[in-house]
C-alpha cells in the first residue's frame, strides 16, 4: 500500500463523506450516528474472503466493491425491508496498492446509490487476505418483515428471474473467450448481482408468507426455509427457471443468483405478483412448487431431492 492508514482514510471520507440530513455523524469518527426512521429496524452482515469467495484476477476491484454491497442489501430485501446505511471493515493485504482501493470503494459507492443508502463508516486493517466485512442496516414498517418460518401446508412456492447464472458465469470467467451473449450475461450475474429490493416488496404486498434470498443454491435454501416452517416441499424440476448458459444442476446447488424465493398462499396471488413484477420490473415470477405436510423436498412423483448447495464448512 503507497499511503499510511490515515492517509487512505482520508481518501475514503473525500469518496464517500457526501452531505445528509439523517446522517449526523458519517465516516471518520469512532462510530456513525444516523436518524432512526419510524419502522422496525433490519440488520445484516456477511464477509467476501479472498479465495473463498472471490478470486482477485478474476474480479475487478469495482465489481467486487458492487457485489459485497448487493450480497448484504439482498438479506435485507428478502426481509421485505428497505436498505438505509452501511458498515464496512475492510482487510486489505500488501497485493493492493490505493488506486485499487479507491476502486472497489466506488464500486460499494455506486451500488449504495442504486438503493439509495449510505456507506457512514467502517474499519481499515492489514492481513494476508482481503476480507470485505460488510454490515447492512434497513427499515420495515412495523409487523412486516416476512421471515423464512411462516410457510404453510398448500402455499405455491415461486422464485424471482432465472437460476444457476451465477455459477455458470463462474465458469465462464475461468475459461478464454470468446464467449456467447449467454455466458457473458451469466459473467455479468456472477460479477454484479442485483439485489430485489422492490421485488420483495411487491411480493410481500401480495401475501408472501416466508422468503429468503437464494444465496446457496435453491435445493439448500428451499430446504432451510422448510425446516425453519417446519413443513416440507414437492418441487418441480421441470418448472424451475434456469438461466441459459446454465445447467439444472447449476440452479439446484450453484448459488450466488440473490434471487428471491418465497411462498404466497394462492395460485392467483402468484398471476397477480408476476404480472406486477413483470410490468415494473420486467423480470418473471415462477411457481416450482407447493409447500406440504412432512419435512424434506422431494419431487411429483414423490422421490427425495437431495438439499445441494454451498456449504462454508462442508
Amino acid at each position: 500500500m503507497d499511503l499510511t492508514e490515515d492517509e487512505l482514510l482520508d481518501a475514503i471520507r473525500r469518496v464517500l463523506d457526501e452531505p445528509a440530513a439523517e446522517v449526523v455523524v458519517g465516516v471518520g469518527d469512532d462510530a456513525a450516528v444516523v436518524k432512526a426512521g419510524s419502522g422496525d429496524v433490519v440488520l445484516t452482515t456477511d464477509a467476501l474472503v479472498e479465495g473463498t469467495h472471490f478470486e482477485r484476477v478474476l474480479t475487478s476491484a469495482r465489481d467486487l466493491g458492487y457485489k459485497s454491497i448487493q450480497v448484504n442489501v439482498s438479506d435485507v430485501a428478502a426481509m421485505a425491508g428497505s436498505p438505509r446505511y452501511a458498515l464496512c471493515a475492510l482487510t486489505l493485504s500488501e497485493q493492493v496498492d490505493a488506486a485499487w482501493t479507491m476502486e472497489l470503494l466506488g464500486g460499494m459507492r455506486e451500488a449504495c446509490a442504486e438503493h439509495g443508502m449510505r456507506l457512514v463508516g467502517g474499519n481499515l486493517a492489514r492481513g494476508s487476505e482481503i476480507t470485505l466485512a460488510v454490515t447492512v442496516m434497513g427499515e420495515v414498517a412495523p409487523g412486516r418483515a416476512v421471515t423464512r418460518w411462516g410457510a404453510r401446508v398448500g402455499d405455491r412456492v415461486v422464485v424471482t428471474g432465472s437460476l444457476g447464472g451465477a455459477t455458470a458465469g463462474l465458469r465462464a470467467s475461468r475459461e478464454h473467450p470468446p464467449w456467447s451473449p449467454e455466458e457473458r450475461d451469466a459473467i455479468h450475474r456472477h460479477a454484479r448481482p442485483i439485489a430485489r429490493v422492490g421485488e420483495a416488496v411487491v411480493l410481500s404486498h401480495h401475501g408472501a408468507r416466508a422468503m429468503m434470498d437464494v444465496s446457496d443454491g435453491l435445493a439448500l435454501d428451499l430446504s432451510r426455509l422448510c425446516a425453519a416452517s417446519g413443513v416440507g416441499a414437492v418441487l418441480d424440476l421441470e418448472a424451475v427457471p434456469v438461466h441459459p448458459a446454465a445447467t439444472l444442476d447449476d440452479a439446484l446447488g450453484g448459488g450466488e443468483d440473490y434471487e428471491l424465493l418465497a411462498t404466497v398462499p394462492t395460485s392467483d396471488a402468484v398471476e397477480a405478483a408476476g404480472a406486477e413484477l413483470a410490468e415494473t420490473f420486467g423480470i418473471p415470477l415462477t411457481d416450482i412448487g407447493a409447500i406440504v405436510e412432512g419435512d424434506g423436498l422431494r419431487d411429483p412423483r414423490g422421490r427425495p431431492v437431495e438439499p445441494s448447495g454451498w456449504d462454508h464448512f462442508r
